[in-house]
Formats: C-alpha cells, structure tokens, sequence
C-alpha cells in the first residue's frame, strides 16, 4: 500500500488517535521485520495507564475481540478500505465491546490493562491489510514538520 493511497483513507476516514487527547507519548515505533517471522515490532506502543478507555479511531465493525497468548486484544476491521481492508489491533485490553458490534469512531472499545510488553504501560496499536503489517502511525492526523533556524 502506498503512503499516498493511506493518507487518502486518512482523509476520508477522519481517524481520531485511539488513547487521548491529547496524542500520546509515543513508547516505541513502528520496525517492520525483514521477513514474516522475522523480529520487528509490528506496531506502535502509546503511552497509556491501564484503565485507559481505547477508542475506535474510525468507524468500523468489531471482527475479533477476546485473548490472544494469553492477552486480551481486540481487532477492528475499517469498511470501504479496499481489498483486504484495513484492520487495527489493540492489545493488551479488556474488550467493552463483542465480535460484530458495529461501532462509530470516538465509541470506547477496550480499557488497557496491565502488560509486560512495554516497561511502562502502553497500548500496542497494529494496522493490517491481509497478512501485510503497516504503519498504523500512518492513520493518524499529525501536525506538519515545521523546521526551525539553526542558532548561531
């Protein structure tokens, strides 16, 4: 997928970031790993304290939802998307919301909970299209880079 085709989706979606406001710290970024079994990280770590509700950051239907390796995660699949569409992950959370629930961006779908996957707590937020890992970073509204003068 092209960076130009996501940001595209990003316009017409309205994505919201799915902890905040305000955007959160950023723990750790997106590594894609050179092969599918391979070490990467396969999504980005926000800072968040367990509790925090978990938004859905568009609309979407609610395709998985339940453990994984012995997390709680949640899956949510973006209609109009293409062919695969696009799916978030979110773990690890407490689902509020069960498999096939149809829900509207701002709709709390999870709560984080403790982990060991960050050193602090976070939400580890993924982005999908079939089996291919993206950037999920790449949905979100983010101010332009301004450059500032270079002092003496």
């Amino acid at each position: 997928m092209h960076v130009t085709h996501v940001t595209t989706l990003v316009l017409a979606l309205g994505l919201l970031w799915p902890v905040g406001p305000p955007p959160p710290e950023i723990l750790r970024g997106w590594q894609p790993p050179p092969g599918p079994y391979a070490a990467g990280h396969r999504g980005v770590d926000l800072a968040a304290p367990p509790g925090t509700q978990v938004l859905a950051p568009t609309d979407g239907t609610v395709t998985f939802a339940g453990p994984v390796g012995g997390r709680g995660a949640l899956t949510l699949t973006l209609p109009a998307t293409g062919t695969p569409p696009l799916r978030t992950t979110f773990t690890p959370v407490t689902p509020l919301v069960t498999t096939g629930t149809r829900v509207r961006a701002g709709t709390p779908i999870a709560r984080v909970t403790p982990g060991t996957h960050c050193p602090r707590s976070c939400l580890h937020w993924g982005l999908l299209r079939g089996d291919q890992y993206l950037n999920p970073l790449l949905l979100t509204k983010r101010a332009p880079s301004r450059l500032l003068p270079v002092e003496g």
